[in-house]
C-alpha cells in the first residue's frame, strides 16, 4: 500500500437533500495517485483506500473529480462523529490506496 499524508477542508455536496460530506485531495496528491494508481480505476474511477483520521480507520474509495482534476474522498457520518469533525474544517489524514 502507498499513504500519503493529507491535509484538506471538509464541504458538504451541494444540491441535493442528502448532506453529503467530503474533502478534496489536493491536485499535488491527486496527479501522483492517478499517474501510480489510475489503471486500477474501478466503477466510476474510484480507487479503494485505507483512510486514518484521528484514531478512527476505514476502507472506502475515492472518485475522481474530472472538473477540478483531483479526487474526492467522502465522510461518513459515523466518522465525523468519533472524530468531531464539521464542514469548513481542515483536517490531516492518511490516504493508503488499496491494490
Amino acid at each position: 500500500m502507498s499513504a500519503y499524508k493529507v491535509k484538506a477542508k471538509v464541504w458538504i455536496y451541494p444540491g441535493g437533500t442528502a448532506r453529503w460530506h467530503f474533502v478534496t485531495i489536493p491536485k499535488k496528491e491527486s496527479a501522483l495517485i492517478k499517474k501510480k494508481f489510475g489503471a486500477n480505476a474501478r466503477g466510476w474511477g474510484s480507487l479503494p483506500v485505507t483512510v486514518t483520521l484521528g484514531k478512527t480507520k476505514w476502507d472506502t474509495s475515492i472518485f475522481p473529480d474530472r472538473k477540478s482534476e483531483t479526487y474526492l474522498l467522502p465522510l461518513k457520518a459515523v466518522v465525523r462523529r468519533a472524530e468531531d469533525v464539521e464542514e469548513g474544517e481542515a483536517i490531516s489524514f492518511s490516504l493508503a490506496i488499496r491494490t
